[in-house]
């Protein structure tokens, strides 16, 4: 459905001028960057994540290669363009690399592979694509933990001197659509269940009460028992991570529009509700929510991804509930888009101000997932977006 009924008349002109202006800068970036998989950008040209270090989780085995792609089917989506067809099965020609090599793999196969692989096979009927999705799908559901019903995140060969084997990130509540998926696809119900486990798991011991998340969770590898959570990419452990929380309200949405369980529904609804209570008046948010005033770090991805969410939430809940969750989702994508927004030539990306994490160097740089959240936003305000996950 179209949301522009629930807006103003100027907000609906601000949607469709906005899109206009993503197709205008879409068109040429995508000639542009045509042979690469964008990550960031380096003095406002993307940078290509083929040129990096292949080994390990470096290079084409880098978590975010799925969004490039992702954005393309997006800008094809709309406008039936073939140069963005051709632009995505470039992107997804090079991860083939990432399953000859294997021990570059890892728990964000979903991101990788959901952008990628499955909306090219939904959108052209390509079966090398189809095959690829259920090889990434099957690489996912091979990291379940049976006792701790949970997906392991991250290898040990990427950090020697850390044992991940229990380690358990929000961020997968982005990877278990990949496996809806495959068992939609392949009507075998062991992917569902596996994806179902998990998201019960993070109920259970990663949201909090107010509605808050963390980021990760240890558990015993051999008994499942939770031992204890970590910061990880936020402030400190027990506060905020705003991507985090963006990775869970938007996450469980998924969760909920694949198997209609009111309880993935209510968990939505509770972070969806923490994030509203916790919007600066700027409508800029912090990379997390329990930071000190100084070093003041924004994360723009955080806002592209709750703005998805919200507007998700607001397809499902009745009516009088829809403007809480639409005002707030408008007001974070037109901060984003006066305020944090470069729509010149002298700048690959779309989004500025994007955090990797609040103690590391990566911070108010250009990200593609950035980006690719905006669009799909915008996409979903107009009612014409392609649901990826």
């Amino acid at each position: 459905m179209s949301y522009l009924e629930l807006m103003s008349s100027e907000e609906q002109a601000w949607v469709n001028t906005t899109l206009d202006k993503v197709r205008e800068k879409m068109a040429w970036v995508s000639d542009k960057s045509k042979m690469k998989i964008p990550y960031t950008t380096v003095d406002g040209v993307h940078t290509d994540k083929m040129k990096e270090s292949p080994l390990k989780a470096n290079g084409v085995n880098w978590w975010t290669n799925g969004f490039w792609p992702g954005l393309m089917w997006q800008m094809y989506y709309d406008t039936k363009d073939q140069r963005y067809v051709e632009v995505a099965n470039i992107a997804e020609d090079y991860l083939d690399e990432c399953f000859y090599m294997y021990y570059g793999l890892h728990h964000d196969v979903g991101f990788m592979w959901g952008p990628s692989s499955v909306v090219n096979y939904r959108l052209t009927g390509n079966v090398e694509s189809r095959k690829r999705a259920l090889h990434a799908a099957n690489l996912l559901a091979g990291r379940f933990n049976l006792d701790g019903r949970f997906i392991r995140a991250w290898n040990d060969f990427d950090d020697p001197d850390t044992d991940t084997r229990g380690w358990a990130i929000i961020d997968c509540m982005f990877n278990i659509p990949l496996l809806y998926w495959a068992s939609e696809e392949t009507l075998d119900p062991r992917y569902r269940q596996i994806a179902m486990a998990h998201a019960d798991t993070v109920i259970e011991n990663f949201i909090r009460p107010d509605g808050s998340s963390e980021h990760i969770v240890e558990f015993d590898p051999n008994t499942g028992e939770k031992v204890k959570t970590y910061g990880g990419q936020g402030y400190a452990d027990g506060s905020s991570w705003t991507r985090g929380q963006g990775w869970a309200l938007y996450g469980f949405m998924m969760s909920y529009n694949h198997t209609k369980e009111q309880r993935y529904l209510d968990t939505a609804k509770k972070v969806a509700n923490y994030v509203i209570a916790n919007i600066p008046d700027s409508g800029l948010i912090p990379i997390d929510f329990r930071q000190p005033s100084q070093p003041d770090v924004e994360d723009s991805t955080a806002s592209a991804i709750f703005a998805c969410g919200l507007i998700e939430i607001a397809k499902v809940v009745p009516e009088m509930e829809k403007p809480l969750y639409m005002k707030a989702a408008l007001k974070l994508l037109k901060a984003l888009e006066e305020k944090r927004t470069d729509w010149t030539k002298a700048y690959d990306g779309l989004l500025t101000h994007c955090s990797s994490s609040y103690h590391g160097p990566q911070v108010h740089i250009s990200m593609i997932y950035a980006d690719y959240y905006f669009v799909e936003a915008m996409y979903k305000l107009k009612g014409d977006d392609l649901y990826i996950w």
